[in-house]
C-alpha cells in the first residue's frame, strides 16, 4: 500500500479497537497546505485523493494542488476522487449490472475466471422507481399496486435477479422496502468504513456517488456524495476515480432557530429560492453556524436532498454530535457510532464551523427565524411563494402570459365549476409524455438534469392491464364539480420530506383532527401516501395516526419515488375529458422536489410543493386560489367554519408523537432480511451461476457488442482517415437530442425494430425503459424528432445523407452502410455539445453507430467524459471556427492527422477536410482528452476494456 506522504497515523477505534488513518493533520504539519481552514467537503475529498495517491491514477500533484486550495480562484484541474461506494436505482442501475454482466461474458470467452468481474466498491441497488400509483383510496392499494409492478417489470426484475446472486459486493433492497436516498440515510450509510491493508485497519469516510441527482440527501448526514451518469457510476464501480472540476464553496452561515409552526419544508423551499438566485450551478454548498447547529439530521437531508434544484453540486453538512446522535437513533451499532465519532475527531473535522473559522468562495447569512410557511410553483421548484399569498399568485399567473411563466388564459371565470360524474371505470390508453415533443417545460439555464427527470419513469401502462384486474382502481363514486385551481393530486410522496418523522408525524395529526370534526375530501381528488421507508407506516401506526390518514384516503399505496417522479397513474377518465375540454388548469399538491410541468402527471399543469400537513390541508380544501391563513378549510359537522389553524398541530404534540414512536430496534427489524420482508420477489424466476444466461428472446435485456472481438491486446492510436459525417449540429444539442427517454414513435427505427419482434406500438414503452438492450438503444440515438441535422436542411429528426450517392436515409441506416463499405464515421456539432442531463447512453449509441471523433465548438464536461469513456474521440475547433465557418455540408471527407501512441492531453491536432473537388484544407483542432489516464481509456478503446485487461492481466 502506498503512503506517498507518509501520513499513516494509529488512532483509538473506540470499544477497544485500533484503527490507523491518513492524517490531514500530519499533512498540514508538513506545510502541504493550509488545510485546516479548507472546508470540510473539500477536506474530505482531500483524505480520498491523499489515501489513494498511487503516482498513476491519482499523482501526487493532485494532493499538493487540492490541499492549496484557493476559494476565490480554484485551480482549474479535475480531481480524481475514489469514492467508497455506490448507490443505483432501478431505472438507471439496470443497464449498469448489464454491462458488468456483458464483460462477465467476455472473460468466460476467453476462458478466464467470471469472478474476476467483481465490483471493487459495495454497490447497492434500492428498486424504488418501478411502482405507480394506480390503485389509491383503498386498503388493498397497497397490495394491487404491488402486483401491477410486478407484471409490468418482471423482466427487468428477472435480470436484476440474477445480478444479487451473481456477484458478491452487490447489493439489491427488492420493490416494496423504500426510496433509494431514504434507505441511503436510515441503513446503508455508516459515516465511515474500514478494510484491512497489510494486516492494519484503515478507516476512511464514507463517500459515495448515485445514479440518481438527489442522493445529496445524504449530505445531510456529514457524507460526501451526489448524484452522476452511468459510466462515471461504472468507472467508480471498478475502482476508477470519477473526475470533477475543482469547485468553489459557497458557505451558509446558518443563524437563529425556526418560528412554531414553519416545518422543515418551508425551510428547504426558502434556500432553494435563495441559492438558485445566487447561481451556485456547479458548486459545492457547505452549512454552518450556530443555526445549523439546532437541526435535526432529517431537516438537514430535506435541504441536502434538493441540491439539484437549487442548483448545486453538493448541500453539505459537516459531522457533529448530532450526526452520531442520528446513527445511534437509527439502529446503528455502538462500534460504528463510536468510530464514525472518533474518526471525525482524530482528523480535526467533529464539530459544526463557527463564522470565520473556515474560508469559502462566497459567504452567505440565513435567518432560520425569517422562513415563512410557504409553497413552491407552480411550474419550477425555485418559485417560492408565501402560504398567504398563493390564491392571489395563481389566480394572477392564470392570465400572465406563458413566456413570463403564466398559462396565458384569456377572460377566466374562477367561479365556473364543471360537473363530473365518477363511477368506476378503468382508465383509457395513455400516451407516454415524450420528451421529444416541443413543449414549454424546458427553458434556457435549467438545471441539467431536468429533461431527465420528466422522462425517467416507467410508461403509464394502458388499458390491457387494468382489464384483467378485477378491482376498481376509481374508489370514490359520485357527483362532484372541477374548475381552474382544483386540487386533483394530493400526495404524500417523496423522500425529501417522508424522510423526516416531525412533519409526517404533523400530517397524521391534522389529518386526526380533520376527521374529528368530520371534515372530508371532494372524490375528484386523487389521494396517495407513499412513504420511503417502512419505518414511516411503522410510527404511523405505533402513534395510531394512520386509521385518520385512512379516513381522508391517504391510504399506503407503496414505498417508491410515485408522483414525484410522474408515476402518479391514471386520473378518472371523466376528469381528463373535463380537463381538457375545458383546458383547465388544474393542480396538484405534492411533497416532493420536483414540480415542471407534466412531471407530475401530463394533464396537470400547476404543480405545488409542499409539506406534508399542507399537501392535507389543500386536500380538504379542494381548490388552491385561496388564503388558507385567513379563509375556512371547510365546515365542520355542525357547519362551523373550519381554519388552518385549528387544525394544524402545536410543537408541542408532534414532539409527544415522537417521543412514543421512533425506536433504533424498529430500524433494526425493518431493515433486515429484506427477501423474507417480500414474498412477491421470492416468486420470480431468475438463473443462476455466474454468468448470465442471455436470452435471444427478450427485448428489454441484451448483451451489448461492447467486449465482441475483445482481446488482451491493446490497440494502437491511429490516425483517422477517410471519414465522413454523419451528422452536423449546431449550438446546444442536449444528451436528449442524442439519446431521447421518451416514447418510441413507430416511424422510428428503433420502432420498426421492436415491430418486426412481433412487439405491438402499445407496448413499446419508453426508450428509458428499455436502456437493457442496445439493440433499441443504438436504433435511438439521434432519433429525437426535434434534432436537426444541417446537412439536410428543412427538416426534422433521425436523417442524414449518406455520400457518395447523396441519399437521404435515416442516421442509423446510414451508419450501418458505412460500417459494410468500412467508412469511419465523425460528428460535428457546435457549441456545448451534448449538455443536459449525463445520460450514459448519448455516448454507447454514438460509439455503436461507427463514429470515431466528435469534433464541436464546445461540450458539455461530462458528456466529453463520457464519450472518452467509450472509445470515441472529442476534438474541439479553435476560438471562432465552426462547421458553419468552414462551411461543411457534410459531401467533404475528413481525415484526423498527428494521432499517435504519444499523443498528450490537450495537444493540437490536424482535421484534414478534403471536398469534392479535390482540395484539402488543414484546420487545426484541440484534442479534448484531459488527463493521463484519458490517454489510456483511449487506447484501450474505451474504460470498460482498460479495466477488463488490467482485471485479467492480475490473474
Amino acid at each position: 500500500m502506498s503512503d506517498e506522504f507518509k501520513t499513516l497515523l494509529k488512532f483509538d477505534a473506540g470499544k477497544g479497537r485500533e484503527g490507523f488513518l491518513h492524517s490531514l493533520p500530519t499533512l498540514e504539519g508538513q506545510g502541504v497546505g493550509k488545510i485546516s481552514r479548507l472546508p470540510v467537503s473539500i477536506r474530505i475529498v482531500l483524505e480520498s485523493v491523499l489515501r489513494n495517491c498511487d503516482g498513476k491514477k491519482v499523482r501526487p500533484n493532485d494532493v499538493e494542488t487540492l490541499a492549496n486550495w484557493n476559494a476565490k480562484k480554484p485551480a482549474n484541474e479535475e480531481i480524481p476522487f475514489v469514492v467508497a461506494r455506490i448507490v443505483l436505482q432501478d431505472f438507471t442501475g439496470v443497464p449498469l449490472v448489464v454491462d458488468l454482466a456483458a464483460m462477465r461474458s467476455a472473460v468466460q470467452r476467453l476462458k478466464g475466471d467470471p469472478k474476476i468481474i467483481e465490483p471493487l466498491v459495495p454497490v447497492d441497488l434500492v428498486v424504488d422507481h418501478s411502482v405507480q400509483v394506480d390503485f389509491f383510496g383503498s386498503a388493498q392499494a397497497l397490495r394491487l399496486n404491488l402486483e401491477m409492478e410486478f407484471k409490468r417489470n418482471r423482466e427487468r426484475y428477472q435480470f436484476l435477479k440474477w445480478g444479487q446472486q451473481a456477484f458478491k459486493t452487490f447489493q439489491l433492497i427488492p420493490p416494496g422496502i423504500g426510496i433509494v436516498h431514504q434507505v441511503n440515510l436510515e441503513y446503508l450509510a455508516k459515516g465511515v468504513l474500514s478494510g484491512k491493508i497489510d494486516n492494519r485497519e484503515i478507516f476512511y469516510p464514507d463517500t459515495l456517488v448515485g445514479t440518481d441527482s438527489h442522493t445529496t440527501m445524504i449530505n445531510g448526514l456529514g457524507v460526501v456524495g451526489w448524484g452522476v451518469g452511468g459510466i462515471e457510476a461504472e468507472a467508480g464501480m471498478l475502482g476508477q476515480p470519477v473526475y470533477f472540476l475543482t469547485p468553489e464553496v459557497v458557505g451558509v452561515n446558518l443563524s437563529g432557530r425556526l418560528k412554531e409552526g414553519v416545518t422543515a419544508t418551508d425551510l428547504v423551499l426558502h434556500i432553494t429560492q435563495l441559492l438558485r438566485a445566487q447561481k451556485v450551478v456547479g458548486k459545492f454548498v457547505e452549512f454552518y453556524g450556530e443555526g445549523a447547529v439546532t437541526l435535526p439530521v432529517p431537516d438537514r437531508a430535506t435541504i441536502g436532498n434538493m441540491s439539484p434544484e437549487y442548483g448545486a453540486t453538493m448541500g453539505f453538512f459537516p459531522v457533529d454530535c448530532e450526526s452520531v446522535a442520528y446513527l445511534r437513533a437509527t439502529g446503528r451499532t455502538d462500534e460504528q457510532c463510536a468510530a464514525f465519532e472518533n474518526y471525525f475527531r482524530a482528523q480535526k473535522m467533529f464539530g459544526m464551523p463557527r463564522k470565520g473559522e473556515i474560508d469559502y468562495s462566497v459567504d452567505m447569512d440565513v435567518d432560520l427565524a425569517e422562513v415563512q410557511p410557504s409553497v413552491a410553483g407552480p411550474k419550477r421548484p425555485q418559485d417560492r411563494i408565501n402560504l398567504p399569498e398563493l390564491g392571489e399568485t395563481f389566480r394572477s399567473l392564470l392570465q400572465k402570459p406563458v413566456k413570463d411563466g403564466g398559462y396565458g388564459m384569456k377572460d377566466v371565470d374562477l367561479a365556473a365549476k364543471h360537473p363530473v360524474q365518477l363511477n368506476g371505470t378503468p382508465p383509457h390508453d395513455e400516451d407516454m409524455p415524450s420528451t421529444d415533443e416541443p413543449s414549454p417545460i424546458i427553458e434556457g439555464g435549467e438545471e441539467r438534469n431536468k429533461l431527465e427527470m420528466v422522462a425517467n419513469r416507467p410508461t403509464p401502462d394502458s388499458a390491457k392491464d387494468f382489464a384483467a384486474e378485477p378491482s376498481d382502481p376509481f374508489p370514490h363514486h359520485g357527483e362532484s364539480r372541477i374548475g381552474h385551481g382544483s386540487v386533483l393530486i394530493a400526495a404524500i410522496t417523496s423522500c425529501t420530506n417522508t424522510s423526516n418523522p416531525s412533519i409526517m408525524l404533523a400530517a397524521g395529526l391534522l389529518a386526526k383532527k380533520a376527521v374529528e370534526r368530520g371534515l372530508t375530501i371532494d372524490p375528484t381528488v386523487k389521494t396517495s401516501l407513499a412513504p420511503g421507508s417502512r419505518v414511516v407506516t411503522d410510527y404511523l401506526a405505533k402513534t395510531g395516526l394512520q386509521p385518520y390518514l385512512d379516513q381522508l384516503g391517504f391510504n399506503l399505496v407503496g414505498y417508491g419515488c410515485t408522483t414525484c417522479i410522474g408515476n402518479s397513474g391514471p386520473l378518472h377518465p371523466k376528469i381528463e375529458k373535463a380537463i381538457s375540454e375545458f383546458d383547465l388548469i388544474a393542480a396538484s399538491v405534492l411533497s416532493g422536489n420536483r414540480n415542471f410541468e407534466a412531471r407530475v402527471h401530463q394533464n396537470i399543469k400547476a404543480n405545488f410543493l409542499m409539506s406534508p400537513p399542507l399537501v392535507v390541508a389543500f386536500a380538504l380544501a379542494g381548490r388552491v386560489d385561496v388564503d388558507l391563513t385567513k379563509e375556512p378549510i371547510g365546515k365542520d359537522k355542525e357547519g362551523k367554519e373550519t381554519f388552518l389553524r385549528d387544525l394544524w398541530p402545536s410543537l408541542k404534540e408532534v414532539r409527544d408523537a415522537m417521543q412514543s414512536a421512533l425506536t433504533p430496534e424498529v430500524f433494526r427489524r425493518l431493515y433486515r432480511d429484506f427477501a423474507d420482508q417480500n414474498p412477491k420477489w421470492n416468486e420470480i424466476p431468475s438463473s443462476v451461476g455466474e454468468v448470465y444466461q442471455w436470452d435471444e428472446k427478450s427485448d428489454y435485456i441484451h448483451e451489448p457488442p461492447f467486449f465482441k472481438d475483445f482481446s488482451m491486446e491493446v490497440g494502437r492510436i491511429d490516425n483517422i482517415t477517410g471519414a465522413r459525417a454523419l451528422g452536423i449540429f449546431g449550438d446546444s444539442v442536449t444528451t436528449d437530442h442524442i439519446s431521447p427517454a421518451g416514447a418510441i414513435k413507430p416511424t422510428s427505427p428503433a420502432g420498426q425494430y421492436l415491430m418486426s419482434r412481433g412487439i405491438k406500438p402499445e407496448d413499446f414503452n419508453s426508450y428509458g425503459s428499455r436502456r437493457g438492450n442496445d439493440l433499441v438503444m443504438t436504433r435511438g440515438t439521434f432519433a429525437n424528432v426535434r434534432i436537426k441535422n444541417l446537412m439536410v436542411p428543412g427538416t426534422e429528426g433521425g436523417v442524414t445523407i449518406h455520400y457518395p450517392d447523396g441519399k437521404q436515409m435515416s442516421i442509423f441506416d446510414a451508419a450501418m452502410l458505412y460500417q459494410k463499405e468500412n467508412v469511419p464515421l465523425i460528428i460535428l456539432a457546435g457549441h456545448e455539445y451534448g449538455t443536459g442531463s449525463s445520460r450514459d447512453w448519448a455516448a454507447k449509441g454514438t460509439k455503436l453507430l461507427g463514429v470515431r471523433a466528435v469534433v464541436a465548438a464546445s461540450f458539455e464536461r461530462i458528456h466529453r467524459s463520457n464519450l472518452v469513456g467509450m472509445g470515441v474521440l472529442p476534438l474541439q475547433f479553435l476560438d471562432g471556427v465552426t462547421a458553419q465557418s468552414l462551411g461543411l455540408d457534410g459531401s467533404q471527407t475528413f481525415s484526423i492527422g498527428g494521432l499517435s501512441d504519444a499523443i498528450q492531453p490537450s495537444q493540437q491536432l490536424r482535421l484534414d477536410i478534403q471536398s469534392k473537388d479535390r482540395q484539402v484544407r488543414h484546420v487545426p483542432v484541440k484534442l479534448r482528452i484531459d488527463t493521463p489516464i484519458e490517454v489510456d481509456y483511449y487506447k484501450h478503446g474505451g474504460i470498460l476494456p482498460f479495466v477488463l485487461r488490467q482485471l485479467l492481466a492480475r490473474k
